[in-house]
C-alpha cells in the first residue's frame, strides 16, 4: 500500500495547512470572514466555501474519498439538500432507495413536491427494480449503504453501471461506513456525502457534512450551495480536521468490537435478531465483504418478547441511550422515536423497522465492558 493512500496517512497529513509563520505542527485556524480583496483569486468569504481551512479540510475529504474535489457543509442534510438542488430541477425525476435516512426521506417528501421534482423509492436496490422505476426525465439515483438502521447493503457496482448505462448521476450517503470501510467513488459513484458529525467528527460535539466528488461535479455544487449558505464556521472545521486525523483508528476499533459484538448478541437467546453486515447471516453479507474494508461500528438487534426494550435502556450503565451516532462512546436508541420518528408508523412497518428495533452504535470501549453492560442490563429487564 502506498503511503498517498494508506488510511492514517492521508487522515493526518492529506490536505495539510502548514504554520508558515511559527512551524507548529497543527494547522492554525484563520477565524477572519474579511479578507483582503486585491490581487487575482483572493475573494476569500466563509459562505463561498474557500478560506484557507475550508480548503485545505476539503482537499483531505477529496483524499480519504479518493476524489477530485470535497466542498465541506454546515450539517449533513446540508450536504444532502445542496446535492439535490444543484442537480436536479423542475420537472426532474429521481430514484431513491427507500431505507434511507429519515431526514433524507423526509426531505424528499415535503420539498420535491413543492419543487416540481418526482421522485420513486424502491424497496431493493437491483438492476430490475431500477429498470423498473427509470423514467425518461430520471436524472439521478440515491442510495445509502449500509442502510440506517437496518444495515441493509447496496451492491454499489450494479447502481453505478446502471447509472452510466442510462447517464444518470449516482450520489450515496456513506455515512455509516465512512472512507475507512468503503471508497465508492472506487466503483464509479459520482458524489459521495457523509453527515460528518457522525465517524468524522467523531467525538459527539461537531455538526458538519461533506460531499466527495469530480471537480466538475463540485463545481457545479459550489454554484448551488453558495446560495443557500450551508458553509461551516473555520473554528468548527478545524475541530473536525483534528479529529480525522484519529479517524482510521477509531473506526477500525469500532468496526472489530461491534464484529465481535454481533456475534455474540446474534448467539444470545434473550436477542430476537441482529442486523450487521459482517454476520454470515445477514442477507447482503457477501455484497459487503467485496465492498467494505470492516463492516463497520454499527448495528441494530430487536431484543425477545421476555426483555422489558425500556427497562433495558434504563439499566445499562455505560452504555448511554442517545441521539446521534459514531462518537468514541457507545451509543444506543430507539429509531421510532428519533431517527425515524418523522415517517409514519406505516411506513417505517413498510420499511421493516419494528417499533421494537433498537440501533446500536458501538464506541471504542473494550469488547468485555460492552458485552457486560448489556447482559447486566438484560437481566434486570426480564418480564
Amino acid at each position: 500500500m502506498s503511503k498517498l493512500t494508506s488510511p492514517n496517512y492521508v487522515c493526518v497529513h492529506a490536505g495539510d495547512l502548514k504554520d508558515t509563520t511559527f512551524g507548529g505542527a497543527t494547522a492554525p485556524i484563520y477565524t477572519s470572514t474579511t479578507y483582503d480583496y486585491r490581487g487575482e483569486g483572493t475573494n476569500l468569504y466563509p459562505r463561498y466555501f474557500n478560506t484557507p481551512n475550508q480548503v485545505a479540510l476539503a482537499q483531505k475529504m477529496a483524499a480519504l474519498e479518493q476524489t477530485e474535489a470535497a466542498l465541506i457543509f454546515g450539517s449533513g442534510m446540508a450536504a444532502i439538500s445542496a446535492v439535490f438542488m444543484a442537480f436536479l430541477k423542475q420537472g426532474d425525476h429521481i430514484i431513491l432507495q427507500r431505507a434511507i435516512y429519515g431526514g433524507t426521506a423526509h426531505f424528499a417528501a415535503a420539498e420535491f413536491d413543492r419543487t416540481g421534482i418526482s421522485y420513486t423509492m424502491i424497496e431493493h436496490v437491483d438492476e430490475e427494480s431500477l429498470q423498473t422505476a427509470l423514467k425518461e426525465n430520471t436524472r439521478m439515483i440515491y442510495i445509502e449503504t449500509p442502510s440506517n438502521p437496518l444495515l441493509e447493503v447496496v451492491d454499489i457496482e450494479v447502481v453505478s453501471a446502471f447509472a452510466k448505462a442510462n447517464s444518470l448521476k449516482t450520489a450515496i450517503d456513506n455515512t455509516f461506513a465512512s472512507p475507512i470501510n468503503q471508497n465508492p467513488a472506487n466503483y464509479g459513484i459520482d458524489i459521495i456525502i457523509h453527515s460528518a458529525t457522525k465517524y468524522l467528527g467523531g467525538h459527539s460535539d461537531i455538526c458538519a457534512g461533506t460531499v466527495s466528488a469530480s471537480q466538475v461535479d463540485i463545481d457545479r455544487l459550489w454554484k448551488t450551495a453558495k446560495n443557500y449558505g450551508g458553509s461551516l464556521s473555520d473554528v468548527t472545521v478545524h475541530l473536525l480536521e483534528r479529529s480525522i486525523k484519529t479517524l482510521g483508528l477509531r473506526v477500525k476499533q469500532q468496526s472489530e468490537t461491534a464484529h465481535k459484538l454481533a456475534v455474540a448478541l446474534e448467539l444470545n437467546q434473550d436477542v430476537e435478531s441482529v442486523n450487521y453486515p459482517g454476520l454470515e447471516s445477514h442477507a447482503q453479507h457477501e455484497i459487503a465483504k467485496k465492498q467494505m474494508r470492516y463492516y463497520g461500528g454499527m448495528m441494530s438487534f430487536v431484543l425477545s418478547s421476555k426483555i422489558d426494550d425500556d427497562q433495558f435502556l434504563n439499566h445499562l450503565k455505560v452504555i448511554k441511550p442517545a441521539l446521534s451516532l459514531a462518537g468514541v462512546e457507545s451509543t444506543i436508541l430507539s429509531p421510532r422515536l428519533t431517527s425515524h420518528s418523522l415517517l409514519p408508523a406505516k411506513e417505517r412497518r413498510e420499511q421493516g423497522i419494528d417499533d421494537r428495533l433498537l440501533r446500536f452504535s458501538t464506541g471504542i470501549e473494550e469488547l468485555e465492558v460492552l458485552l457486560e453492560d448489556i447482559m447486566q442490563a438484560l437481566e434486570n429487564s426480564r418480564k
